[in-house]
Order: C-alpha cells, then sequence, then structure tokens
C-alpha cells in the first residue's frame, strides 16, 4: 500500500521514523483534500516502523490499537509522518505519530495518532 501512496522513508533513527507521501489524486476525499486514508496510514505506518527500530533484527510488529485525532484537512502537495517510540517493550511497545501537510514549504499539523505496536517473530 505504501507504494501505491509514493510513500517513502524519509530519516531512520532508533526509535524515531519519518514518512513523506505526496497527496495523490487517487487519495483525494469528494472535497479535494487528501483522505484520512491517507494520513492514517502513514502516520500507522511511521509509528510501526519507529517501534521496528528499537527492537532485534529477527522481530516485525503489529498494529494492537491506534487512535487518530485529525486536525485539519489535509491540503497541500505532500504529507509528512514522524513516528516516535514513547515507550519500548518486549511484549507491546508505545508509540505517536504526528501527520503535518506541507504545500509551498509551509506545514500545518493534520493529525495526531496514538497506539499500540505488539513485537511477533519474523
Amino acid at each position: 500500500m505504501m507504494s501505491t501512496f509514493g510513500a517513502t522513508l524519509s530519516d531512520v533513527r532508533e526509535g524515531h521514523i519519518c514518512i513523506t507521501a505526496p497527496i495523490l489524486p487517487l487519495a483525494l476525499q469528494q472535497q479535494g483534500f487528501g483522505h484520512a486514508g491517507l494520513t492514517f496510514s502513514i502516520g500507522d505506518s511511521a509509528a510501526g516502523y519507529a517501534a521496528l527500530t528499537m527492537l532485534p533484527l529477527d522481530m516485525e510488529v503489529v498494529t494492537a490499537e491506534i487512535k487518530v485525532n485529525l486536525l485539519a484537512p489535509a491540503r497541500g502537495d505532500i504529507l509528512i509522518a514522524t513516528g516516535r517510540v514513547i515507550k519500548p517493550g518486549k511484549r507491546l511497545c508505545v508509540v505517536s505519530a504526528e501527520v503535518h501537510a506541507e504545500q509551498d514549504g509551509v506545514r500545518n499539523l493534520i493529525a495526531v495518532l496514538q497506539g499500540t505496536m505488539v513485537p511477533v517473530r519474523a
């Protein structure tokens, strides 16, 4: 799904991930803004990958639960999702993400997410 959205990893550090995705015509909602599904998807992925950076190489993660607050319409050219680990763990990782929409170099916070990732064997 991330390749369909044109999403790419733009910053990878331990406990921190940044994903960018253009707001493509295929991801617009009826009023012409980026769809909440795009916002949620890249936020969830950024949070999950942030958790993954804190785990051994033979582990993966799955989302157990994640909440999103949509704060503003996704107006712009690209979305930037920044995921971070709040509390790492062997059984549960608490994570968060912020999603910004960028247009003409100006970023606007459009969503915040918080959730729990479960480490699983790869």
